[in-house]
């Protein structure tokens, strides 16, 4: 975990299990799908490859297991620009997803931890060191995500909270978040923005999907940024690309609206692709996007 990075992201890796469906299953039913493709997954690792992909210098700090799926997961990573090895243990497997992309683009899905819930918070300690930015979800031990939090702001980090999945003890966490990531439903689970910036967030990033996203900070009014058009292919990873490309625009100096408007682009790339990663997302391709000149 000693590679140097800008970014450091603290979070989950899974293998995702890709079935197209034309519904939801209903208790007690089983109906018939198509198998699309197993692919990498987990908010952590797709935020890390996001973040790699859009130019970030970036480390990851997770666990796999001791099996092919952790192999897998660990060569696309090397593979997409992400420094450090992957943990690895033998007590548990690696996490997997299982997601069922309805034929309207979007999505459901369900998550086996795995050896994601083995993650410590010394592992995680260690691993945002020397980090400018740092990002962390809640798809791994709150306990550990709030120790690299702690750290990260004791040494002087930016330190990014993607709330996902919501949790309510996420707000005790919210104290060393200097940019809270959430969506509609996240937020509204969480008690909405105003309680999340009297719990200590600094700023708070609600993304809208394909309506755009707001900038919350207290005392000011709400920024929009509007959101990229794309023909939309799977929404997998979107929200994930969103973040990543966002942690690597801040560390590269962007403020926070630029670096918003950087994510959104990288978002839009990736629903426009199938699968939570693609190879489609470069920082060329994000400038192309955002030289269309979309109003913000």
């Amino acid at each position: 975990m000693s590679t140097p990075a800008d970014v450091v992201v603290v979070g989950s890796a899974n293998l995702d299990l890709v079935i197209e469906v034309s519904r939801l299953p209903r208790t007690g039913e089983t109906i018939l799908g198509d198998a699309v493709g197993r692919f990498a997954g987990g908010k952590g690792l797709n935020q890390a490859l996001a973040s790699a992909r859009t130019g970030g210098r970036t480390r990851f700090c997770a666990c796999v297991g001791d099996d092919p799926a952790g192999d897998f997961l660990q060569d696309l990573l090397i593979a997409g620009g992400v420094a450090g090895a992957m943990l690895r243990t033998d007590t548990a497997p690696t996490g997997t997803a299982h997601v069922f992309t309805l034929h309207d683009s979007d999505n459901s899905i369900v998550v086996a931890s795995g050896a994601n819930g083995t993650l410590s918070a010394e592992d995680v300690t260690s691993a945002v060191s020397g980090a400018r930015v740092v990002l962390a979800q809640l798809e791994v031990p709150l306990p550990s995500v709030a120790a690299g939090l702690s750290a990260a702001r004791a040494a002087g980090a930016l330190t990014l909270l993607n709330a996902a999945p919501a949790h309510p003890d996420a707000l005790a966490l919210l104290t060393d978040v200097d940019v809270l990531i959430v969506n509609e439903t996240e937020s509204d689970e969480l008690g909405g923005i105003e309680r999340l910036q009297a719990a200590g967030a600094a700023a708070v990033v609600r993304t809208l999907g394909g309506d755009g996203v707001e900038v919350h900070r207290a005392g000011r009014p709400p920024v929009f940024v509007e959101a990229f058009r794309v023909d939309v292919v799977d929404t997998t990873g979107a929200g994930d690309a969103f973040c990543g490309a966002l942690a690597a625009a801040l560390a590269s100096g962007a403020v926070l609206e630029e670096a918003v408007v950087r994510g959104a682009a990288a978002g839009a790339i990736v629903a426009g692709s199938l699968g939570a990663n693609t190879g489609a997302l470069t920082p060329d391709a994000v400038d192309a996007l955002m030289s269309a000149g979309q109003p913000w």
